[in-house]
């Protein structure tokens, strides 16, 4: 068979192109190879830095990362574990004992006393084995200094609390076996009770970054150790070092609540043992109750630091009560000014901060009931009215409150009767303004917190509600007044309040036929509503 010249042509270029991928694959390999030897050699760089004042304090030991019997040198590979001690106030403790306790039993195994700052009065730690890593960096040293994943060679980490003891030092092996043995599924970290008043105990959390909330539950204990997604009360939790430098956050405080948001977002779960393991015989911790005092004020302000850097503003406990980091009446909102009908929390994946919706729905039942007793006809309007519909609530991401009211009611209301002009904050801190937007009314949750509830005056014309002042949102509309006789009780936001009585023909003249099925952002063009999501 005789081959053409376009079809030599052809064959050639593909043999020219099979060359060029063979020689760029092997050129990424080398770059990928060098890439590993660079990062080694960094790490190694961390371990020299790690003498230079600031950052990591005391005698430094050798740790060679991988293989041999759990927990000891073998085949002359260095030790498998490192015994880390991150919770600890610098005011009382017992590092130095912990680490003792350790060397004793286990002295091949390296110990990390982890402080944001360096601890005053200085830790006396044992010469040996055991090191100080402060992590708030010093200008004059290396980043690596105070990074812990350069000071960390083995391939385990044991995150213990302060006070714990070592009596028994074959127990490391065991969780060592126990982690092992899940064959890298989901459980990802094994823990072992401590004999102490504040029992171990596992619970079920359930992060909702969508929703800034964080929900803890019981979870039921098993024949043979309970698996769970986070942990309360005194433990010892063994990690694959891996998988602890790999957090966003791996050593915030306090360290079990930073440590379990973050594995439980990644679907790792925690297998604590039903056998205490290790001892504590310095319980409590504290020999004062000023010093108690100052320890749960510390750790109260540590968790709330660390749950506003995790956008968690809304915490529900295992014994049902709440705790909150988000705005109140005396700090502004949770978000600046709204562009484009699109806040800024919607940008990041986020609906309406939940502490937001609590204060809207304080202001609803404020304002609501200010208008029904000072004889104020008034109805659910735009959103809120969508929200009643679709949820008997806010909807989910919106950022304020509308109502309608009868323009010609407004003498018969004090707070809004003179407000021709500036504001008025009444008795129980609410701000009651004219809009500078227009001829509406405003009604803001505290002088601080700008959350707030919208008054629209409308008055008939022919059969139809219109008013004087309009926006550019579509819903924005004239409307027959026979929407509004009669006005019907509907839930909203925790309370019955008036709406139109027919909602639905309401909203679709508002909004547009199927409105109440259909959830969208108030702005699609800038910002989409993912309904898979929901």
């Amino acid at each position: 068979m005789r081959v053409t010249f376009c079809q030599g042509l052809l064959s050639g270029a593909i043999i020219l192109n099979l060359l060029i991928l063979y020689y760029v694959s092997r050129a990424q390999q080398q770059m990928m190879e060098k890439r590993k030897d660079l990062s080694r050699g960094s790490r190694r760089a961390g371990l020299q830095a790690s003498n230079l004042a600031g950052g990591l304090v005391g005698p430094v030991i050798g740790l060679a990362g991988g293989g041999g019997v759990a927990g000891v040198e073998g085949n002359g590979r260095g030790p498998r574990v490192t015994v880390l001690l991150r919770e600890f106030e610098s005011f009382e403790n017992y590092v130095t004992e912990v680490a003792r306790s350790f060397l004793r039993q286990r002295p091949e195994l390296p110990f990390l006393a982890v402080a944001d700052t360096l601890p005053y009065p200085p830790l006396v730690l044992p010469e040996g084995g055991a090191r100080l890593l402060v992590l708030f960096p010093s200008p004059d040293q290396p980043p690596q200094a105070h990074r812990p994943e350069f000071h960390v060679q083995t391939e385990f980490v044991l995150l213990v609390p302060d006070g714990v003891e070592l009596e028994q030092g074959r127990v490391v092996e065991r969780l060592i076996r126990e982690l092992e043995g899940e064959g890298g599924g989901p459980v990802r970290l094994v823990a072992a009770p401590v004999v102490a008043r504040s029992a171990a105990q596992c619970l079920h959390l359930r992060v909702s970054l969508r929703e800034w909330t964080a929900t803890y539950t019981q979870a039921a204990a098993g024949s043979s150790g309970s698996v769970c997604t986070a942990l309360r009360g005194d433990a010892v939790v063994l990690i694959r070092t891996e998988d602890l430098f790999n957090l966003s956050v791996p050593l915030g405080r306090p360290l079990f609540s930073s440590l379990f948001v973050q594995t439980s977002l990644r679907g790792w779960k925690v297998k604590l043992l039903e056998s205490p393991l290790f001892s504590a015989h310095h319980r409590p911790l504290f020999s004062s109750a000023h010093n108690q005092w100052k320890a749960d004020t510390g750790l109260k302000e540590a968790t709330g630091k660390l749950m506003r850097s995790f956008g968690l503003k809304r915490l529900l406990l295992p014994d049902g009560k709440e705790q909150w980091h988000g705005c109140g009446k005396e700090t502004p909102r949770c978000f600046g000014t709204v562009r484009d009908d699109t806040p800024d929390y919607l940008y990041m994946e986020r609906w309406t901060p939940p502490c937001c919706l609590r204060a809207l729905r304080e202001t609803t039942k404020y304002v609501v009931n200010i208008l029904e007793s000072s004889g104020v006809r008034y109805w659910l309007e735009g959103g809120s009215l969508l929200g009643a519909a679709r949820h008997q609530d806010i909807i989910p991401w919106d950022y304020d409150v509308d109502l309608g009211i009868y323009l010609e009611d407004i003498p018969n209301c004090d707070q809004l009767k003179n407000l021709d002009s500036g504001s008025l904050v009444d008795a129980s801190g609410y701000v009651w303004e004219r809009a500078v937007e227009g001829d509406f009314f405003r009604v803001q949750y505290s002088e601080a917190n700008h959350l707030h509830v919208d008054l629209w005056p409308f008055y008939p014309r022919n059969g139809v509600m219109t008013k004087d002042t309009w926006t550019e949102h579509k819903q924005d509309v004239e409307f027959p007044e026979h929407f509004l006789q009669p006005l019907v009780p509907m839930p909203f936001a925790g309370i019955t309040a008036y709406a139109p009585n027919n909602h639905r023909a309401f909203l679709e003249l508002k909004f547009g036929e199927g409105v109440v099925e259909n959830p969208q952002y108030p702005n699609p063009a800038r910002k989409r509503l993912d309904r898979s999501k929901l």
